[in-house]
């Protein structure tokens, strides 16, 4: 696993050869720009190391950020987890790591994307009016679906899966670039383990457990 994530490579080579284009045509202080940027990115891009603890019985978070909202619902906006069920809203700034990791084994068994709009990814509403990338993954009798969502400054969601695809917990399936939020609808036989306002990690905070 490479520290940094491909997707980053353009951004990452491109501020280095302006860095020394200017640094060398002009001025080192004029360089300094694409310098810092060239750093941002790096971070930005990042991949970590994350020691995944695979447990059936729990529902990892998808991603790095903070928990803004907590929803009970009767039924699946999507229509693919069947009857009253959970929706977990994950935001993530432009400094938390953007790389997205699968809650559960599983297979996709849905995947959408809808093209619209690019609104602040807090926005109550964003999940149907911005652009938006649907997967629904089942293992067993246990549906969940995972909905990246594009943010004001996020113009691209990332996607290395398809339908049909087998995810083991954990796995990079994807990435949002430059600040978005995530989506997460489990059953409610799925006991909500994490609160409003807290921070959570990709592929270690547990944010759902199955009830007994």
């Amino acid at each position: 696993m490479t520290p940094i994530i491909s997707e980053g490579y353009p951004f990452i080579g491109g501020c280095f050869v302006l860095t020394l284009l200017l640094g060398w045509s002009f001025h080192p202080l004029v360089a300094v720009i694409p310098f810092i940027f060239m750093l941002y990115f790096c971070y930005f891009f990042r991949n970590p190391k994350r020691h995944i603890e695979k447990d059936a019985s729990v529902i990892l978070s998808p991603a790095d950020g903070t928990v803004t909202d907590i929803v009970e619902l009767e039924a699946d906006e999507d229509g693919f987890v069947k009857g009253p069920c959970t929706k977990i809203v994950i935001f993530m700034s432009v400094f938390n790591v953007h790389v997205n990791r699968s809650p559960m084994d599983g297979e996709i068994k849905l995947q959408k994307y809808y093209c619209g709009r690019f609104r602040p990814a807090y926005k109550d509403t964003v999940g149907f009016e911005n652009e938006h990338h649907l997967l629904g993954i089942e293992n067993g009798s246990l549906r969940i679906t995972v909905k990246q969502i594009a943010g004001i400054l996020a113009r691209r969601i990332v996607s290395y899966v398809t339908l049909d695809d087998k995810l083991e917990q954990g796995e990079l399936y994807g990435m949002i670039k430059f600040g978005s939020c995530l989506e997460v609808v489990m059953p409610r036989e799925v006991s909500v383990t994490v609160a409003k306002g807290e921070k959570v990690a990709g592929g270690t905070t547990i944010i759902g457990r199955m009830k007994d």
